[in-house]
C-alpha cells in the first residue's frame, strides 16, 4: 500500500465509511427532542462547505419549525402522495401505500435546501455547457449535510412527494430559487441496518460488479485487479 501523507488515520477513514455505510433515510423513528442549536450550526456550516461549480454556493437554507407551515407541506404532500400510488396496482399498489414515506409532522423540525438558479450571474465558471451544475452543486450540500447529521446521531429523511411550485408558495421563495430538498430532521430511536426500502421488498442495492465499465459503456475495467478487489468487497462488504 501507498504511504500517503494526506490520508485520513485508520481511525478517521473508518468514521467517514462509517458515515457513508450507515446514513438512511429515516421517515419514523423521530424522537421529540429538539435539535441543539449549535449543533443544527455545525450541520448547515458543513452543508456550507459542499462543492460547487465556479464557486457559484447556490443553496440557501430554510430552518422551518412551525407547525402551520409543517402541516400546509404535509397537506401538500398527502395530495402528491395519492397521486403517485396511482401508479401502482395489485399487491405493489397495497405495498406501496403500508410505506412511511414522511416524517413531516413526526420530527421537530425540518429544513428546505434551495437552489438559486440566477446566483453567480447569468456567466458562471464552469457552467456554459451544464446549465443544471447549480443543481448538482446543492446536492452536494445536501450530502454533506446528510453525513454530517449521520455522524451526530441525527436522523434525515428527504421528502420528494411534494409539488416544488406548491412548496415555493408555501414558503415564500423568489421565482429564481427552486426547493431543491424538504427534509425532516431530529434525534431517532434507531437507525435501521439496512435502507428502508429494501427492507420492505421495494428494491434492492444494485451489485457495484454491473455498475463499475472500464473505457466505454458495458466494457469491464481494463485492470483486473480492480475487479478482483469489487468482487472481494462484495463477499466481505
Amino acid at each position: 500500500m501507498i504511504d500517503d501523507a494526506h490520508a485520513f488515520s485508520e481511525t478517521e477513514r473508518a468514521g467517514v465509511y462509517r458515515a457513508i455505510f450507515e446514513r438512511r433515510d429515516v421517515r419514523a423513528q423521530f424522537r421529540p427532542d429538539p435539535i441543539p442549536p449549535e449543533l443544527l450550526a455545525r450541520l448547515l456550516e458543513a452543508a456550507h462547505h459542499a462543492p460547487s461549480v465556479g464557486f457559484m454556493q447556490p443553496w440557501d437554507f430554510l430552518v422551518i419549525d412551525s407547525r402551520d407551515i409543517r402541516e400546509r407541506v404535509h397537506q401538500g404532500f398527502l395530495r402528491e402522495n395519492a397521486r403517485a400510488a396511482e401508479h401502482y396496482c395489485g399487491e405493489q399498489g397495497a405495498r406501496y401505500r403500508r410505506l412511511k414515506l414522511e416524517g413531516i409532522l413526526d420530527s421537530p423540525m425540518n429544513l428546505c435546501i434551495t437552489c438559486d438558479r440566477e446566483r453567480g450571474g447569468e456567466h458562471v465558471l464552469g457552467r456554459n455547457s451544464m446549465l443544471d451544475t447549480d443543481l448538482f452543486s446543492t446536492c452536494l450540500a445536501v450530502q454533506n449535510l446528510w453525513l454530517a447529521a449521520r455522524a451526530e446521531g441525527i436522523g434525515v429523511g428527504w421528502v420528494s412527494i411534494v409539488d416544488p411550485a406548491e412548496l415555493g408558495e408555501i414558503l415564500g421563495l423568489p421565482p429564481s430559487v427552486y426547493p431543491l430538498a424538504y427534509l425532516c430532521m431530529g434525534y431517532v430511536s434507531d437507525f435501521l441496518d439496512r435502507p428502508e426500502l429494501s427492507r420492505a421488498g421495494w428494491r434492492q442495492r444494485l451489485p457495484l460488479s454491473e455498475r463499475v465499465h472500464g473505457n466505454g459503456w458495458q466494457a469491464p475495467p481494463a485492470e483486473e485487479a480492480l475487479t478482483l478487489a469489487i468482487d472481494e468487497l462484495t463477499r466481505h462488504p
